[in-house]
């Protein structure tokens, strides 16, 4: 099976080809700020995005010759973990979805590509607005406001999936499945996420988009609800400027002028104490969101998990380690497979062994 994954991102898009479960190229296409800058709708850069898929296959010699075609998920509406193929619903709901982002994109662009192709399918996993939260966590205390769910969803699972298949290598004689296991699982990235896995569905994860949670490099995270009405209400900032302030200029760029982690380290490492101070709150303010999440599994934990981007500084995980690690086992798997798990997703479902699901 010949399967091409997409990943539209906010400043690149990312591509794989993968024979069966063996990938055979993997590129990152980065877009720099004037590039992007000619479209006033992310929604405009479609045709821009699809056309550097087709020429970066050509640039590898990789032939235009396909099973199926995956892209990452939208910002759809609401809906259960799995495997969708893109229908009309799927791509009239990405082109008018609920929140402005590149991934948008994704369906529509392997769908286009896969109409290029005799038998070509094309397909999206795992998407950030997979909602499978108990009624009980959906609840707020405004019935005008009950909780979203905008999570790292593809990139959790996968990481579930491969921690299951690490125990399984370990003790083969006793098989280990994601579905069997109760999971607290952490995505350290632009946006953070931190989700409670029981026996394979994610009961519970903050809304890691919309300033759910602890504060990331890109996001406000929770914010004093009093000074926020008082600051919507001041004159000084429209709605768009002051969402803007909770996603994109929130968290480490508000407080530290920079969402590089490197250099924040480094400003660390020469004496900036301020910068210091600014990290180890973003750190307890982490381990905070993973410790309530353990009570929503009464602290009966197989594992946490922690990944994404930040999971590759030990500054980082050191630190968060020495908070939650009376709470269960730590595995790091640092970065993000979204690719991989895209490719995978495909496979199982051309292969029959994932459910294909109708997007409604």
């Amino acid at each position: 099976m010949k399967i091409l994954a997409i990943n539209p991102g906010s400043t690149s898009t990312k591509i794989a080809v993968y024979d069966n479960d063996q990938p055979l190229l993997v590129r990152t296409i980065r877009h720099s700020v004037e590039e992007l800058s000619k479209f006033a709708q992310v929604t405009d850069q479609f045709e821009f995005r699809k056309q550097l898929v087709l020429d970066e296959l050509a640039s590898n010699q990789i032939p235009f010759r396909f099973d199926a075609i995956i892209g990452r998920g939208g910002l759809l509406k609401p809906i259960p973990a799995g495997v969708y193929e893109v229908n009309e619903v799927m791509r009239r709901d990405a082109s008018h979805a609920m929140r402005l982002h590149a991934c948008n994109l994704g369906c529509l662009i392997a769908y286009e590509l896969a109409a290029m192709l005799p038998a070509c399918r094309s397909f999206i996993a795992d998407p950030g607005v997979v909602d499978e939260l108990d009624e009980v966590a959906r609840i707020t205390g405004s019935p005008q406001m009950p909780r979203i769910t905008i999570w790292h969803a593809l990139n959790q699972r996968a990481i579930a999936r491969r921690f299951a298949a690490e125990q399984t290598a370990l003790c083969p004689d006793k098989p280990v499945r994601y579905e069997e296991l109760d999971l607290l699982i952490c995505h350290l990235g632009g946006g953070i996420s931190t989700a409670v896995h029981q026996k394979g569905r994610a009961i519970d994860v903050n809304n890691a988009l919309d300033g759910e949670g602890p504060f990331s490099p890109e996001r406000s995270g929770n914010l004093p609800m009093g000074d926020l009405i008082d600051c919507c209400f001041s004159g000084q900032y429209s709605i768009s400027e002051v969402k803007k302030l909770i996603y994109g200029k929130g968290g480490l760029i508000a407080h530290l002028g920079t969402n590089n982690l490197l250099e924040i380290e480094s400003r660390i490492a020469g004496g900036d104490a301020h910068a210091a101070r600014v990290l180890e709150a973003m750190i307890y303010q982490v381990a905070k969101s993973i410790g309530a999440a353990a009570v929503v599994l009464y602290g009966k934990i197989d594992a946490i998990l922690l990944t994404g981007g930040i999971a590759h500084s030990s500054y980082v995980i050191e630190r968060l380690q020495r908070r939650i690690s009376f709470l269960a086992p730590v595995y790091v798997y640092p970065g993000e497979d979204e690719l991989e798990a895209l490719a995978l997703n495909a496979l199982g479902a051309l292969r029959g062994e994932l459910e294909i699901r109708t997007y409604r």
